[in-house]
C-alpha cells in the first residue's frame, strides 16, 4: 500500500537563526516582515504551540473505540466531525463503521500488507493540540478547527473534541490514517514541525499570540516529559524518573567519554545559536529596528548555560537518593 509523508518539509527547522543570520551576514539583504515578527515573538517569549502524536492505541478497532470514548468522555462531550457538525457520540462502533475502519483492519490481515519491520500499521493517528493555562479554550478549538480543515479536509476523515478539565486547554483529534484515495499517512518529525507552525499561525489568526520554535533557539535543552511521565512525576510514582536518576548517579561515579561528547555538542550548538542571534541583532539595528535589536541581545545574554538532561536529573529528589547510594558503593570498593 502506498504511503506519503504529509506535507513534510524535510530538514527545515521551524526557525533557523543560525542559517538566517549567516545568510544575511554574508550576502546582505533585508529581513522580511514575517521574519521580524518571528524574532519579536521569540525574544518576547510568546507561548509555544504544542502538537503531540500520542503513540499507543491506534492499531486495532477496540483501542480506537476506547480512545473515542475517552475524548468524548463517554458521550458527555460533543465531538466535531470533518463535516463541521457537532455530534454526541452514543456508539463508537457507528463512527468506526462510517470510516470503514473494519475494512481497513481486514485488509491489513492480507499477506501483501504484512509489516516487515515488526510494526502494525495504524488505523488512526491520535493528535493533541494544547496551549498554556489562561489561553481561551474556544479560541484553541477554533484554531484546531481551521488547521484541520486546511490540512486534512477531503483527504483524511477526522473528529476532535475540546477538553477543559485541566489547566492547559487542549484538543484531541483522531485522524484516519488511510486517506480517501487509499494512501496511508506517514508522520515524520518534519511533519510535526510543519503542523506546529500551522497551528501557531491559526492561533494568531484568532487573536492568540503563539509561537513555534525549537528549544535550542530559545536557549533550552531539557526535553518536555510525556504526559504520562509528567503526571506520574507529580504523584512521585514515575519509574522513568527513578530509572533516569539511577543512571545519572551511576554515570557520575564513572563519567564516560559519551557524556563529554554530548556536552561538547550542546556547547557547539549554543555557540552557533548565539552567533546567529547576534548577526540578526546587527541586521535589525542596520534596518532601523533598534529596540528589537536591543531585545535580541538581552535575550541572548539571559540564556542559561547549556546543560545535558542528565545534569537536570541530578537536581531531582530521586537523584539525591540514588546518588548517595551509588557514591557510597563506589567508596566501599
Amino acid at each position: 500500500m502506498p504511503t506519503r509523508t504529509h506535507r513534510a518539509w524535510e530538514g527545515q527547522p521551524l526557525f533557523d537563526v543560525v542559517s538566517l543570520g549567516r545568510r544575511f551576514h554574508e550576502t546582505g539583504g533585508h529581513l522580511t516582515r514575517e521574519e521580524v515578527e518571528q524574532i519579536r515573538r521569540t525574544v518576547g517569549r510568546a507561548p509555544e504551540a504544542v502538537v503531540k502524536v500520542l503513540p499507543r492505541g491506534g492499531t486495532d478497532l477496540k483501542a480506537v473505540g476506547k480512545h473515542l470514548a475517552y475524548i468524548s468522555r463517554n458521550g458527555e462531550v460533543d465531538l466535531e466531525t470533518d463535516d463541521g457538525d457537532p455530534v454526541r457520540l452514543t456508539s463508537e462502533a457507528a463512527l468506526l463503521k462510517d470510516w470503514d475502519l473494519d475494512l481497513d483492519e481486514a485488509l491489513r490481515r492480507g499477506s501483501a500488507l504484512t509489516p516487515t519491520n515488526g510494526r502494525v500499521p495504524k488505523l488512526v493517528h491520535k493528535l493533541m493540540f494544547s496551549m498554556p493555562p489562561g489561553t481561551p479554550p474556544e479560541k484553541v478549538l477554533g484554531a484546531v478547527r481551521n488547521f484541520a480543515r486546511e490540512e486534512f479536509w477531503g483527504q483524511h476523515r477526522y473528529v476532535f473534541a475540546l477538553h477543559t478539565d485541566e489547566a492547559h486547554p487542549h484538543v484531541h483529534l483522531v485522524l484516519k490514517a488511510l486517506s480517501e484515495e487509499g494512501v496511508r499517512l506517514n508522520i515524520k518529525k518534519a511533519t510535526l514541525r510543519h503542523w506546529r507552525s500551522e497551528f501557531a499561525r491559526n492561533l494568531r489568526s484568532v487573536g492568540i499570540e503563539a509561537n513555534a520554535t525549537e528549544r535550542a533557539v530559545r536557549g533550552q535543552y531539557r526535553k518536555a516529559k510525556k504526559d504520562g511521565i509528567y503526571r506520574a512525576t507529580l504523584r512521585g510514582e514515575s519509574t522513568y524518573i527513578h530509572t533516569r536518576a539511577e543512571a545519572a548517579a551511576t554515570a557520575q561515579v564513572g563519567e564516560g567519554s559519551n557524556a563529554e561528547q554530548g556536552k561538547r555538542r550542546l556547547k557547539s550548538t549554543r555557540r552557533a545559536v548565539e552567533g546567529g542571534w547576534r548577526s540578526l541583532a546587527d541586521l535589525l539595528e542596520r534596518d532601523g529596528h533598534r529596540d528589537l535589536a536591543r531585545d535580541v541581545r538581552r535575550f541572548v545574554a539571559a540564556m542559561a548555560p547549556p546543560r545535558a538532561d542528565r545534569e537536570s536529573v541530578r537536581e531531582s529528589p530521586e537523584y539525591a537518593k540514588y546518588g548517595i547510594r551509588m557514591r557510597d558503593q563506589a567508596y566501599s570498593r
